[in-house]
């Protein structure tokens, strides 16, 4: 009997996961009006708090105007206030009983986690095609090297599987939609405020500029400003931005894995 070798295990980790995201995907051909109210957020923080913000010089950006000091935030915020709500989808699965039919399915636990924060990623792809043709209407400076914009997709996704699969582990912890509503405004807010999204690092206070950089919105931002502007050098540099968001997201679809049997509880 031959053994398994580990490129068939990862190949077949990888389809398993795919899978998932194609059923996921599905669901967007039911209501596409879902794209539509997403693009409402980034066009009211980059129209309307981006200008106002711009004139009254309160924010010292150097010689990097606000405005596209913000795009890339903006972009950033709304991929996490998108993907942070991810988890209340699986809670209804618990109660229709889809968890249940993955739950004894030959899938494993880390391709159905990573496969559903997958297809988180790929919808938030709208999102970065609005925040780019709004930064495009307010005169932002922005980078199209094929390299940079290939950057950007990648970072969209990863981002959003990684706040996408932390929703889902507390989805898995809290178990019901009022609770995990509750705490997901009670997480989403500070995770946007202590990160560098809409004022640098450098105007906070000891005590936060700490937090910033432990969260990893912080390094969400970086790379996505470091690919997304034309005139701009990385804070952490573009390697260590990638090193914590893809540690952080696979620290995340372990833990979530291992949790997500809990559901079904």
């Amino acid at each position: 009997m031959n053994a398994i070798s580990p490129t068939q295990i990862f190949v077949d980790f990888v389809n398993k996961a795919l899978v998932i995201t194609e059923f996921e995907l599905r669901k967007l051909r039911h209501d596409y009006s879902e794209l539509i109210t997403r693009a409402l957020q980034p066009a009211l923080w980059l129209l309307i708090f981006g200008p106002v913000f711009s004139r009254t010089g309160a924010m010292h950006t150097g010689s990097l105007p606000y405005l596209d000091f913000i795009a890339p935030g903006i972009l950033a915020q709304s991929v996490l206030f998108v993907a942070i709500f991810y988890g209340i989808n699986v809670i209804w699965e618990r109660d229709l009983g889809i968890v249940q039919k993955f739950l004894v399915s030959p899938t494993p636990r880390a391709s159905l986690v990573l496969g559903k924060g997958l297809s988180a990623g790929i919808r938030s792809l709208s999102q970065a095609a609005v925040v780019y043709m709004l930064s495009l209407l307010i005169g932002v400076k922005l980078n199209w090297h094929p390299l940079a914009l290939l950057n950007i997709l990648i970072v969209v996704v990863v981002a959003s599987t990684l706040f996408s699969t932390f929703s889902l582990t507390v989805a898995c912890i809290v178990k019901t939609r009022e609770r995990f509503m509750g705490v997901g405004q009670v997480l989403t807010m500070p995770m946007f405020f202590a990160s560098n999204a809409i004022y640098p690092i450098g105007l906070m206070p000891n005590w936060l500029k700490v937090v910033a950089h432990i969260n990893p919105l912080t390094y969400v931002v970086d790379a996505l400003r470091t690919c997304m502007l034309a005139q701009y050098t990385s804070t952490f540099g573009l390697i260590t931005d990638y090193a914590v968001i893809l540690g952080t997201t696979a620290l995340l679809v372990f833990t979530a894995s291992r949790l997500y049997p809990r559901l079904a509880e």
